[in-house]
Formats: structure tokens, sequence, C-alpha cells
């Protein structure tokens, strides 16, 4: 090689090597940017092995919170207007036969003492003298001997629809022989009832037209229709349902007709406006359909149960019928009858009242049967197109703001007011776990934005930091939407989520499975928001809190209660990645870089035995500092 060519390599060496010179600024600036925030896996949330208002890991103790398990049967439920206006339960009478008091038309007590014929309408009369009295004897008794089979198995024409005055009063009298109850006023009603309709069908036979008795504002023709209307499409199905003994063996055919047979009522009553508190034989509808509840047929059951709340039910029947649902709903294999049937529109129907307080235990029952059905994915999407998200959210506001003045009133005694809010509590761990549930689904989050949850849910875990059922779930929502850009930025910028996260590490700092919960949600706030780490950082001490949970859970000596190793590890895992992700603020890794206590915790878990995430996430702390 001639001396030349030495030459030229030489200079180009320096030149190459010249190029490449940084400063010490530069190489720090160049160190800085490199540097990236940390990702980790999310806590794994468990499903529960059982259905049930409270899972296992519940910190509500098992005899101070409702049950899950009950039986419940036709007696369980209240025939309307058969107890007293005072809302106190009697004890049963002795059953003495007395005379009944003759009854109008819209069930008040005329003045009389002793049973006499109704009025005379008209024209319009009813076989002879002899029959008459046959019907009001009839009348006068509150127990009689049971039907006979013959009479119980005719056909409905044969029973309602005789062509000769005498049968239809002999076959009105073993109708009325089958349905007299222990109550003499109910019987008095129910008498008198299809003695009325006997004689529209009677006088519409002999050509005649019955007068009718005007009242509340009807006309004789409305008044007319409501009778037709009752004969034709409501009477017919009451006799089906009351031909039934539920105790006898029920085939899937026969269930399969009770259920139609419950729909097309339904739908009856809903062309005719006649659901809800209106209509006057109400109470004769409802006694019939608690009657089927003993046939002991989910499906029926479910159907019933529709039928029921659209007739506006309150007080023990609602609760009871909230909580047969939610019987129905313990039961996976169910899950399609829920998918197949409006009780979905129902029950969030039942949850838009105003006054939840009143209805306490039926709402808590009846967002508990949601809450189990939002863990199936299809009945999750169901839900979510219903507004199930908007619709909780809205309740816990209204759980959150106390009982209206209507309320207090009637709940004057402290301890009643003191129950209402244990009820209240108990429905806002329903609640949040259905959100809990609902999260899972990739097409929630939208409804989450849309409805200002975040706000929502910190509000809730503000006024409930002390309940640990509560504020699990609420994590648990946490982790799982702060994973995503869009909701992780919301909830960022909701006020005081930060401080409020790091005052619950500080009251619960023993409880690992929120405690990795809210480091891991903190851990997606500061990777994607400048703002949030300042606010970590600014928040009055909060630097402390995490530091005071790093030497709890990295000394093995003495671990958290029920904390075991790997459970123990998850926790600094995110621990770790938190203070790295807040390292990367150049105010807050100087800080961190200044404090002795947090050098020498990063120094000890460098020299002792971890995972190779820990090792890992330790590294690159190290690195931003």
């Amino acid at each position: 090689m001639s001396l030349m060519e030495l030459q030229d390599k030489s200079e180009h060496v320096y030149r190459s090597t010249g190029l490449r010179r940084q400063t010490s600024a530069e190489i720090v600036s160049e160190a800085r940017r490199s540097l990236r925030t940390l990702a980790t896996q999310r806590p794994f949330t468990p499903q529960e092995k059982h259905r049930q208002l409270f899972g296992e890991s519940s910190s509500r103790a098992r005899d101070g919170r409702p049950p899950s398990a009950f039986s419940l049967h036709a007696q369980h439920f209240e025939a309307p207007d058969s107890r007293p206006g005072s809302g106190t339960r009697l004890s049963p009478l002795e059953h003495k036969p007395r005379l009944s008091v003759s009854l109008d038309e819209d069930g008040g007590v005329d003045e009389a003492t002793l049973p006499k014929p109704p009025a005379e309408r008209g024209n319009t009369r009813i076989g002879s003298g002899g029959s008459r009295a046959k019907l009001l004897r009839a009348a006068s008794i509150n127990r009689l001997p049971p039907v006979t089979p013959n009479t119980k198995n005719m056909s409905l024409e044969a029973r309602i629809g005789a062509d000769q005055p005498g049968d239809r009063e002999k076959l009105q009298c073993s109708d009325i022989t089958e349905h007299t109850t222990n109550s003499s006023s109910e019987t008095d009603l129910h008498i008198l009832t299809k003695h009325r309709i006997l004689q529209n069908d009677v006088s519409s036979a002999r050509g005649s037209k019955p007068e009718v008795k005007l009242g509340h504002g009807d006309t004789g023709d409305d008044s007319m229709d409501e009778s037709m209307f009752w004969n034709t499409k409501v009477l017919p199905v009451l006799h089906e349902f009351e031909s039934f003994a539920p105790g006898d063996a029920v085939s899937d055919e026969t269930v399969g007709e009770l259920c139609n047979a419950c729909s097309g009522l339904h739908d009856a009553l809903t062309e005719r406006g006649m659901l809800g508190r209106q209509f006057k034989k109400r109470s004769s509808i409802l006694r019939t359909l608690f009657r089927l509840i003993d046939v002991g047929s989910d499906r029926l059951n479910l159907t019933l149960a529709k039928l029921i709340l659209a007739l506006n039910v309150s007080g023990n029947n609602l609760l009871n019928i909230c909580k047969l649902v939610f019987k129905i709903s313990r039961n996976a294999s169910n899950d399609a009858l829920f998918l197949n049937d409006g009780i979905l529109d129902s029950l969030l129907t039942l949850l838009h009242c105003e006054d939840v307080w009143s209805k306490g235990e039926a709402v808590l029952y009846c967002v508990g049967s949601l809450k189990l059905l939002s863990g199936n994915s299809a009945l999750s999407r169901l839900l979510l197109s219903k507004g199930f998200i908007g619709v909780l959210l809205q309740l816990s506001k209204r759980l959150m703001h106390g009982p209206s003045s209507t309320s207090a009133n009637i709940t004057s005694h402290r301890s009643e007011a003191e129950g209402q809010r244990i009820i209240a509590g108990h429905t806002l761990v329903q609640v949040t776990a259905a959100l809990r549930n609902i999260a899972d689904q990739s097409e929630s989050r939208p409804s989450f934005l849309s409805n200002k949850a975040f706000s929502t849910l910190c509000l809730i875990l503000e006024n409930h930091c002390k309940d640990l059922d509560i504020c699990i779930n609420v994590a648990r929502i946490f982790s799982k939407l702060s994973t995503y850009t869009e909701c992780c930025h919301a909830l960022a910028e909701t006020p005081r989520c930060c401080g409020l996260f790091l005052d619950l590490l500080s009251k619960h700092g023993r409880k690992q499975d929120l405690v990795v919960r809210l480091l891991f949600t903190l851990g997606n706030l500061t990777a994607k928001s400048t703002e949030a780490r300042e606010r970590v950082y600014e928040e009055e001490g909060g630097i402390d809190v995490l530091l005071d949970l790093f030497q709890v859970y990295q000394e093995t000596p003495s671990p958290p209660k029920q904390c075991h190793a790997p459970e123990r590890e998850d926790v600094l895992v995110k621990l770790i990645r938190l203070l790295a992700n807040l390292a990367i603020h150049p105010t807050v890794g100087t800080a961190l870089a200044a404090n002795t206590l947090c050098v020498q915790l990063l120094l000890e878990v460098l020299g002792t035995k971890h995972n190779h995430e820990i090792y890992a996430h330790s590294s690159k702390w190290l690195i931003s500092l």
C-alpha cells in the first residue's frame, strides 16, 4: 500500500470518529428520548363459581345480608284487597258461617245488613224466584263442598254457554263453589260479579238489554264494552288457568299452552289499555296468576312475572315477584328464556322508578338478577342495546342522594331509615358488579363514555370508601377500561381520581385484590398522560403512600395477611411500573432520584431474587432515574 493511500485512510478514520462524538447533554437527551412507559398484564378477574347476590369473597357477614337461596310459593303472595287498610297482617279466625253483605257494582257495601236480591234493572229477570234464592244462598256461604270431577272437567262452553237459564244457574253455583275463598268479602265480590255476568248472558239470549249502573264517569256503553271484553277475552283464560291443578305432573306441552294463554291475556289487556292498577277486576286476575306459580315451571313463572309486573303490583307482591325472577336467573340454563322474552324490559322499567328507597329490597333482587344475566355475553349485548349502563348509573345516583321527602316521612324511625341505607348499599354492590360484567364487552366503551360513567363511579368510591365490595367492583371496572386509550384519557381528566385512588391505597393497603387493581389503573394513567404523572406527584403524601406500600409488599417476613408470594410479587410489578412511569417526568424523576428511601428500595429489589418482570421494570426504573 502506498504512502498516499495510508494518509487518505487515516484522514477518513479521523473524520468518521469526529462525526460520532457527542456532548454529555446530547447523550442525556438521547437517553431520555429513548425512555418508554412500561406495560404489564391486567390483574386476573376470577369468575364466581355460583350465581348469588354476594360472592364467596364478600366482606359482608352472611347473617347480615339478604339471602340468595329461598323457597317461594303461591302462599307467599297476597291477594289484592285481602288485607286491612292499616296494612297490619291479622291472624286467621276460625271459620264461622255468616250472612254476607251485598256489594254494589264497584265493590262497596250496601246499607242493608241482610242479603237481598240485587235491585231490578229494567225488565231483566233471571229465571224463577227459586233460582234466584239458590244464588243468594250460595253467596252467603264461605266454604262449600269441593266441586265434582264431572263439573270441573266440563268444557268452557258447557259452563258458561248453556242454553237454558236453569242450567246456567246450576253451572254458576258450581263455578262459585270452585272459586270460593276463606275471605268472605272476596267471595261475595267474586260471586256477585259472576252473577251480573250471568244476568247479561241471559238478557242477551232473551233479546233484552239490561240497564247499566253508571259511576266514575263511565258511560253505559263503556261498561258494556268492558263487560263484553271480560266475558270474551279474559274470563275464558282465567277458567283455563283455574281448571288446572298445580299439584299435578306437568308436561312441556301443558306448560307451553299455559304460557301461550298467559301471553295472549297480556296482549289483550295491553290492547285495551287495562294494565296497571286501574282495571277494576285486576285483583281477580292476580289471584289466578299467583296460583299458577306452584306449577314450578321456570318458563311459566317468567311469563307470569312479566304480566304481574305489568299489572303494577307493589309491597310484598313486588318483592316476591322480583325474588322469583332472581331465583330463575340463578340457573345458567335459563338464560335462553330471558333472550326470548320481554322480561328484561319489565325489569329495566322497574329500575326507572323515582323512589327506589320505598321499593328497597325488590330493587335489590331486580338488579341482582340483571347482574347474573350480564355475565352471559349474548344477554350482555342485549342489555347494552337497551341502555343498561345509563339505567344503572341513574339508579346509583338516586341511591346516593338518599330517600325522598315522602319516604323520609314514612320512615320516621331512625332504625327504619338505617335499614334503607343498608339495603341501598347492598343494591350498589349489585349495580357495580353488573357494570363490571358489562365492561368486558368492547361495545360497552362508547356507552361508558357518553354517560360520563367515570365521574359517577368516582363519586360512588368517595361515598362508599369503607365498603370493600363496592370498592373492588369499581376498581375492576377501572382496570378493564383504562387499558383502552380513549377511556384512559377520560378517566385521567376526571377530577380527584388520582387523589381518590391514593386515599384508598392508604386505607386498604393490606387488601391485595384492591391494591393491585388500583396500582394497575394508576400505571395506565401515568403511561398515557403527563398530567396524571404531575397529579400523582403533587397529591399530598402521594409518593409516601406508594413507598410505604413498597416496603410492606417487599418485606418477606411479614407479608400482608392472605397474600401469598405470587400475589405479593404481582403488587410489586404494578408498583414498580407505576414509579418507573412517574420517573419519566423531568420534575418527578428528579424528586424520586433525590429520595433516599426510593433509591434504597430500588437497589434492594435488584439485589433480591424476584421474577423476570420485576427485574425488567426495576432496571428501566433505574434508567429513568
